[in-house]
């Protein structure tokens, strides 16, 4: 059954960390068209990866999921990023430390925006985390896509992509979110 009323496709841009580690996770999942690796939330036009990676432009490293919301809801794909992160760590991801690195749900709508408000809540109400849920829900800016050697990262490395997993993020996933 589909919802007439629903676009064709919508966007989510989340940010959780190193965005290699980010678009796996959503790549596979139904509904999801494109997960584009990038730099959002900036004070500078078309960053390179040395700039965000110094740390003084601004920007957060995230991923662009284009999805279809008659197969995949936002909110769906919110339960999916709160499995991938750790949202009780404000400035950085697992291995990967700095203002670039930080959790941002980044919203494209006041609805957008309703609905991670209330997962965060439903989050932080849930008892599963021990410390206070700090991911941040900012408004969408322009978002800029990573340079190509970045998309897809973990289908073009496997090897170093595995290495950046080992990095702490299965062993917290695993601890936090048992099958």
């Amino acid at each position: 059954m589909t919802d007439k009323n629903l676009p064709e496709f919508d966007t989510a841009i989340f940010a959780g960390g190193c965005f290699w580690c980010m678009v796996k996770p959503f790549d596979t999942l139904p509904g999801v068209e494109k997960v584009t690796s990038g730099y959002t939330g900036g004070d500078i036009a078309n960053p390179t990866y040395e700039e965000v990676c110094s740390g003084t432009t601004g920007h957060t490293e995230a991923v662009k999921i284009t999805f279809k919301p008659n197969l995949m809801s936002y909110k769906q794909l919110l339960q999916y990023y709160w499995q991938v992160t750790d949202p009780t760590d404000e400035m950085g991801q697992f291995q990967d430390r700095g203002d670039q690195y930080r959790p941002v749900i980044y919203y494209n709508s006041p609805e957008q925006k309703a609905t991670a408000e209330k997962s965060k809540q439903e989050l932080a109400e849930s008892g599963r985390f021990n410390k206070p849920i700090v991911t941040a829900i900012e408004p969408a800016s322009t978002f800029y896509p990573a340079e190509d050697y970045h998309q897809d990262f973990y289908k073009k490395n496997p090897l170093r992509y595995a290495i950046e997993e080992a990095g702490g993020r299965a062993l917290f996933i695993k601890r936090h979110w048992p099958k």
